[in-house]
């Protein structure tokens, strides 16, 4: 694939490339170079400095905090921080269950959550594989039954990335038992 960019984007660029250049602790990069999280003060202090300059969620809209950045944008910032070997930002809120708190959550929960995510001040996890299903959805043992404002979940999670460092997780779980295994799903936020 060529892609060609315009002179705003290479403008757009040198931005994001002097910003690193200026911005980036030499800690930071060093440490990706691992290939893993090795510290999640690093990753934090990275997190800050983008969520001080107002880009620390490229794919979110601006009215949720994001930078509304197009996708060539987001290509553009992606490619510069990786070159720079800056940090890969914690996905799980602001890629997974962020998005799906802007989109689907009620005000409540996007009070709740969204600038927790946004300034890197709450990590998340994610529920989905279990024992004996791996990353088959709907083979989904793990229950949650209503009691009052309340669900209480009984089951197992496996393959949780980060859970030790995790505020909160987001789960799959199965609150109904006579539909298709398919159906009878819900996404819960667990502190």
């Amino acid at each position: 694939m060529n892609i060609n960019f315009t002179p705003e984007d290479e403008a757009f660029r040198n931005e994001v490339r002097e910003f690193i250049a200026t911005n980036l602790p030499p800690e930071c990069a060093d440490s990706s170079t691992l290939g893993v999280m090795t510290d999640k003060s690093v990753v934090k202090r990275w997190h800050k400095t983008l969520y001080e300059k107002g880009w620390a969620a490229p794919g979110w809209p601006e009215e949720f905090g994001g930078t509304g950045w197009n996708a060539t944008q987001r290509f553009i910032f992606n490619e510069e921080t990786a070159r720079a070997n800056a940090p890969r930002l914690m996905p799980f809120g602001l890629n997974m269950v962020g998005p799906v708190i802007y989109t689907f959550g009620n005000a409540e929960q996007k009070s709740r959550h969204l600038q927790g995510i946004l300034s890197g001040d709450v990590w998340w996890c994610q529920g989905y594989s279990e024992p004996g299903a791996g990353s088959d959805l709907a083979s989904l043992k793990t229950t949650a039954v209503r009691d009052g404002d309340h669900y209480v979940v009984n089951g197992q999670k496996i393959w949780t990335s980060y859970a030790h460092e995790a505020d909160w997780i987001f789960c799959l779980v199965r609150t109904e038992q006579s539909v298709k295994r398919q159906e009878g799903i819900s996404f819960l936020l667990i502190d």
